[in-house]
């Protein structure tokens, strides 16, 4: 099959998703004021500016259409389906995005590639700022989701749904979370007040997840009395931080983050006051030879590991457009999955946001890194013909890392 036929193909698959499936796809509160956008597979257009009454005139939609992808507005408009300056926005939700993209992770340069647009220049990882060879700064990148970086999407998550909980004080029930369907999650908090927040305010919000200005003589670091692991908000999560750090770190990590050879030493050799300084206002004071300057490095690191890495552009934007849950992503034939917030520890995306799971078919992979999805582990691949469950296949078509050789309708 050529590339086109291949885009159709998927469409096809979409498509028999979408009318057997649709019933199970619940719009967005406050529907009749939101902004729906369908990125439609014919050479890629956004179709946007769409309202709908019901329910029901949303789903007929994706039964008609069968799109790539599925989106709404974060904001509340009166209406809808006018342009941008004539919506008359009346607020919107507060969304946070949470994607492995933006966490440092090993793995990355195992599966990601990118291919320079100029030169075509390939190179693993996160793509440079500008190509080694000839200087553009533009890209073709393939990220692959693994369980190393979905792993650490969740870590992250977690750590935002304590935030707005305990430091925020929302209820569980105002904050909702869900695997996007790629490489990490979307949070989801509606509240009446938060609606309302422009985009300074909002702003204020991002700058606290990410732990923006925390100075730590403002924290009386320097003055020996330092937070504790019982104080409340940024404190006690400085003083987590530290305790974690302090109680694992080795040589090696002390000195990464500047400390000289001596702070370094005091540390290591003196784990255990350390630890046992923690019963009463930590190390602070207890232990000499830090200095001001080796507890700044300390807490510098405690912020760094406490703080939310979030994609900050996604929650300042007032006008944002969010993918709908039970819709499909088109980079991977994945779903979009709601998870409780009791739930997010244990819930396996590559499992839980299987949405393919009859047929076999038959592929031509040019190149595939080693994969999870299910139960089993598929690749490498490179320049050969498989036969692999639909919803294998169908997340390298949508990668755009094989073709169809052939369907097979067996399950």
């Amino acid at each position: 099959m050529s590339k086109i036929e291949t885009k159709a193909f998927i469409q096809e698959r979409f498509a028999e998703y979408y009318k057997t499936k649709s019933s199970n796809i619940q719009p967005p509160t406050r529907m009749e004021n939101r902004e729906f956008a369908f990125l439609i597979f014919k050479e890629k257009i956004m179709l946007r500016h769409k309202g709908f009454k019901n329910a029901e005139n949303l789903r007929n939609l994706l039964k008609n259409v069968a799109p790539s992808d599925v989106y709404y507005s974060s904001a509340h408009y009166e209406r809808p389906e006018e342009e941008m300056e004539e919506k008359g926005w009346l607020g919107a939700d507060l969304i946070f995005d949470i994607d492995a993209d933006h966490i440092p992770t090993p793995c990355n340069k195992q599966h990601d590639t990118w291919t320079c647009n100029k030169c075509g220049a390939t190179g693993r990882g996160p793509p440079p700022e500008g190509c080694p060879q000839c200087g553009e700064q533009r890209f073709d990148d393939k990220t692959w989701p693994c369980e190393v970086c979905l792993e650490s999407a969740k870590e992250e998550t977690i750590k935002l749904v304590d935030v707005l909980t305990r430091d925020f004080g929302l209820s569980s029930d105002e904050v909702n979370v869900a695997f996007s369907g790629h490489r990490g999650y979307h949070v989801h908090v509606e509240n009446e007040v938060i609606q309302t927040l422009d985009q300074v305010a909002r702003k204020e919000i991002v700058d606290y997840i990410v732990g923006v200005g925390l100075e730590p003589q403002l924290l009386g670091v320097e003055g020996g009395s330092g937070p504790n692991l019982d104080d409340p908000g940024w404190r006690g999560r400085i003083a987590k931080g530290t305790y974690d750090f302090l109680n694992t770190a080795t040589f090696t990590q002390l000195a990464e983050i500047g400390l000289k050879k001596s702070a370094v030493k005091t540390l290591v050799t003196q784990r255990a006051r350390v630890l046992e300084s923690w019963r009463d206002r930590g190390p602070w004071k207890v232990l000499k030879g830090v200095g001001s300057e080796g507890w700044r490095r300390v807490v510098q690191k405690a912020v760094e590991e406490q703080s939310v890495k979030i994609d900050t552009v996604v929650t300042t934007d007032i006008h944002r457009l969010i993918r709908l849950t039970d819709t499909l992503h088109g980079k991977t034939g994945l779903k979009k999955t709601a998870v409780a917030i009791s739930d997010v520890e244990e819930f396996d995306p590559l499992k839980g946001a299987i949405a393919f799971k009859e047929g076999v078919i038959k592929i031509t992979v040019s190149e595939a890194p080693k994969f999870t999805l299910g139960e089993r582990t598929y690749g490498p691949y490179k320049d050969l013909e498989v036969e692999l469950p639909t919803a294998a296949a169908l997340f390298l078509l949508c990668k755009g890392a094989a073709r169809v050789a052939e369907e097979i309708v067996h399950v």
